[in-house]
């Protein structure tokens, strides 16, 4: 069987983590595959750490006293696994410990398969079995990734379109349902999800991808440019470019509670979340593409701020003022 290494950057969850980890090992051992766990924790202060190491012994777990971002940290693990030509944060160097015993990088070579997923998820018993075995069958496969759900059950959107101009707009206006949940919208229509068969996309979700080695090896894992939000779209766009395909697998359904980290930051994570996308067209748009975009979300924004005046009573306009600041930041960039 292949073998797979499952990486998780986790910040501040202890809980979901642990949760996140049974499930993975339970698929694992369902699947059969030859797999490993690793676990880099981003500066967490809730015991995660220590939580890893005391009930999860053989997963690989690397502890970081600065906090790296989703890709600087995932790349880290990537480094540790074996993926030499994947950057690390040159803060990785002086604030990661690693807490297992076999020092820093593998002594073989690096897993066929990379599952990068968020601790705020839980793994079906099915789930490895399915990406891996449609992996194993579909060569020109570089990513895919699964179905997702809500923690109740409701559908999710696992999959999207590269970002347009009709995204950004609806994102501000977004008109009708019917519209939001469109092609326009850069979404994929449930009957495809539905039907259960593997489509392509553009780019799973980065609350679960799994990826080929080769791929990770032509690629390079993320942008380092990128410290939260959008990487794991640029690193698709990347691995299309370099002539892989993207797919989503319905079988294969994941529980993703989204966002569970940072909704603990919520005007810091909004400021975040802009800055990368502005990265994003900056590398991957026109300037004509670029200068319209600027100009749809500095109106949209200035939109945000008047309703959130609107709606700033005397009990809530202290707990809005980080927000609107957030957004006075992000109609500036």
């Amino acid at each position: 069987m292949p073998d797979l290494a499952v990486s998780v950057v986790s910040w501040n969850v202890r809980d979901l983590l642990a949760a996140c980890l049974r499930s993975v090992e339970t698929s694992a051992a369902a699947a059969g595959l030859d797999g490993s766990i690793w676990v880099l924790d981003n500066a967490s202060h809730d015991g995660s750490a220590e939580m890893v190491a005391a009930e999860f012994p053989g997963a690989h777990l690397l502890v970081s006293s600065a906090n790296l971002g989703f890709g600087g940290g995932q790349n880290t693990l990537l480094a540790a696994m074996g993926f030499s030509s994947v950057p690390v944060p040159e803060a990785a160097r002086s604030a990661v410990e690693r807490f297992d015993p076999e020092g820093w990088g593998p002594d073989s070579a690096p897993p066929n398969y990379v599952l990068i997923l968020n601790p705020d998820t839980l793994i079906r018993e099915r789930v490895l079995a399915a990406l891996v075995g449609f992996m194993e069958a579909m060569p020109r496969a570089g990513v895919c990734g699964p179905r997702l759900v809500y923690g109740d059950g409701r559908f999710q959107h696992g999959a999207y379109r590269f970002p347009s101009l009709a995204q950004t707009f609806l994102e501000f206006w977004p008109i009708n349902w019917r519209l939001t949940e469109s092609r326009l919208n850069g979404r994929y229509p449930r009957r495809r999800y539905e039907a259960g068969k593997p489509f392509p996309v553009d780019h799973p979700l980065g609350a679960a991808m799994l990826f080929r080695r080769q791929t990770i090896e032509d690629t390079g894992g993320f942008d380092l440019d990128y410290h939260m939000y959008v990487e794991e779209i640029d690193w698709c766009m990347r691995t299309k470019r370099a002539g892989w395909e993207a797919y989503c697998v319905p079988e294969a359904e994941i529980v993703h509670y989204e966002g569970r980290s940072t909704r603990q930051v919520r005007p810091e994570m909004a400021v975040a979340l802009w800055r990368s996308r502005y990265i994003y067209f900056r590398k991957h748009w026109s300037r004509p593409r670029r200068w319209l975009a600027r100009r749809l979300i500095r109106a949209g924004m200035r939109i945000r701020i008047r309703r959130a005046r609107r709606d700033a009573g005397p009990s809530t306009g202290d707990t809005k003022a980080p927000l609107l600041e957030a957004y006075r930041r992000i109609a500036a960039m």
